[in-house]
């Protein structure tokens, strides 16, 4: 069974020298749609920055999720840097819902003299 997740990652201080072998990578363990390059003084990379949805399968968890993604930059990189995984569940996100009536529609609109263009 797969499990919807939304992934942000950020590799702090990579590997400069690198940064094609790191992206490859992250490339081949998640989709990610947004990737970008932090940089500091001097133009230098910072940290990279990625976000993408896609789907935990064959039971794996987050934990195993994270230790797989590190082990394979750590590898990519040819030494350590470190690296933050925010793991988001979209399954089964909080939500609230807003039924906007009659009554909302005088209190919002009527009440407050707005006109119907």
């Amino acid at each position: 069974m797969s499990r919807s997740y939304g992934m942000r990652v950020r590799i702090v201080k990579p590997n400069t020298r690198k940064l094609k072998e790191i992206q490859k990578a992250m490339d081949e363990i998640w989709q990610f749609t947004d990737l970008e390059t932090v940089k500091g003084k001097g133009r230098s990379v910072q940290a990279i920055e990625a976000y993408g949805e896609s789907s935990l399968c064959g039971g794996e968890s987050e934990e195993e999720f994270a230790e797989r993604f590190a082990a394979a930059i750590w590898k990519a990189s040819g030494g350590y840097c470190e690296i933050e995984i925010d793991a988001t569940y979209l399954e089964d996100l909080p939500y609230s819902t807003h039924v906007m009536g009659h009554d909302e529609y005088v209190d919002i609109i009527v009440n407050n003299n707005i006109k119907n263009t």
